[in-house]
């Protein structure tokens, strides 16, 4: 990145002074306070049957609505991902009240309201609320791709499991998620009934058994009156930060695509097309060329091409804070010299964002080995017995990364299919 341009980005953007955009990579870990001081480095998924919870207990900790569209906010569900941030503290307090959290564009020293102590800043998390209906596991799994671990939440006032809570939970295991808090939601409304919260509780722990959950802490929360918010604070603080490599060359899953611009805007003003995701591995900074695969798709004849698009970053955000350099960890929107009409309604889900030359090639036949469910998930009524075998001219759902596509089946040899 050239000094004048460098100079530029100080200017206009003073706060952000002490970011060395020529920082050491060797040098920075996720819980490098300048890194953390900015953005988060930790990805937690909200998981579970619609209707209990999940996006309540994202407000309950960050203080963000995640249910941003008006057609959620008229059905009251989530339609897509949602996604917030929030920095969690500690106190001199005695646990688990010494754990507090706040928004992401906090002050980095805070003084505790009861101890009047320092509050020291632990973790910066990314919160990835997926939808609960059946109809939009799709969506749920982009969400799986960028996860580090997950909150399974289970309504205390149903039986437990609903389809999309067993769902969910295979959907995970099947990307090999070990870190899983189970939070038992609505605990208020069975608060008089200790029978029945005491009975579901058990019955989540037999429907866990087997599983990668099975030694989850299972928390009693009201994510609507905040009570026991805390001590899920607490266990969210106990989930180990994964290993960041910072020195490959970056590669960033996009699960989000936005244009900014409102309708009226004059021509002059207009902001290029705007990726969020999480970077997987690598450093992303200002200025740098990028490159997105597979890009968009068009038609030749009977024939679908998809075009790689090539790049610019103008702006780096977590949320409200502006950044000059992203780190592996977190959700992060890249502004891009992009037309926006490219990435308007999530049109570039589903690809990856990397250096020129340097990220995967794209195909279009795969050879994949398999294993199928012992029995169908999703459904009120669980169907007995084995799912039926894979056959020739089956039409799949594929989940690459962030990427849900519909594929053929030309050819059948055993436990491997094309």
């Amino acid at each position: 990145m050239d000094k004048l341009k460098q100079e530029e980005l100080m200017n206009k953007q003073p706060h952000l002074a002490k970011q060395i955009l020529d920082v050491d990579p060797t040098k920075l870990t996720p819980l490098s306070p300048e890194i953390i001081s900015r953005q988060p480095t930790i990805n937690i998924g909200t998981i579970g049957h619609v209707a209990h919870g999940k996006s309540t207990v994202v407000r309950a900790i960050s203080g963000v609505q995640t249910v941003r569209f008006h057609e959620e906010k008229l059905r009251n569900i989530t339609i897509k991902l949602g996604y917030a941030n929030a920095k969690i503290y500690k106190c001199s307090c005695e646990a688990p009240e010494c754990y507090k959290s706040f928004g992401s564009n906090v002050a980095d020293k805070l003084l505790c309201d009861k101890c009047k102590s320092d509050m020291v800043l632990l973790r910066h998390v990314s919160f990835v609320d997926c939808p609960g209906h059946d109809i939009l596991m799709a969506t749920m799994l982009n969400g799986v791709a960028v996860m580090d671990a997950a909150m399974l939440l289970i309504s205390a006032d149903q039986t437990c499991p609903q389809p999309q809570t067993s769902e969910h939970l295979a959907a995970i295991e099947m990307m090999k998620l070990v870190n899983i808090i189970i939070l038992q939601n609505k605990i208020d409304i069975v608060m008089k009934k200790s029978a029945e919260a005491e009975s579901q509780y058990n019955d989540i722990k037999k429907f866990v058994q087997g599983t990668k959950a099975e030694h989850s802490p299972i928390i009693p929360i009201s994510a609507q009156l905040k009570y026991n918010i805390d001590v899920v604070i607490d266990y969210i603080c106990r989930i180990p930060i994964p290993i960041r490599d910072f020195t490959a060359d970056p590669l960033m899953i996009v699960i989000r695509s936005f244009d900014t611009n409102k309708p009226g805007d004059d021509a002059r003003h207009l902001k290029g097309g705007v990726v969020g995701g999480s970077i997987i591995k690598g450093i992303l900074k200002v200025g740098d060329e990028v490159e997105i695969k597979p890009g968009y798709f068009k038609k030749d004849g009977d024939v679908t091409i998809c075009k790689t698009l090539l790049s610019r970053i103008v702006s780096l955000q977590a949320e409200k804070n502006d950044l000059l350099i992203a780190v592996p960890g977190g959700l992060i929107g890249v502004g891009l010299e992009l037309d926006p009409s490219l990435t308007k309604s999530d049109h570039l889900v589903g690809c990856v964002l990397g250096k020129p030359g340097r990220l995967p090639d794209v195909y279009n036949i795969i050879q994949a080995k398999y294993c199928l469910l012992r029995k169908l998930l999703g459904l009120k009524k669980e169907k007995v017995g084995k799912v039926r075998p894979i056959v020739m001219s089956e039409t799949l759902l594929f989940n690459v990364g962030s990427t849900s596509t519909a594929g053929n089946v030309i050819e059948v040899d055993g436990k491997v299919k094309r």
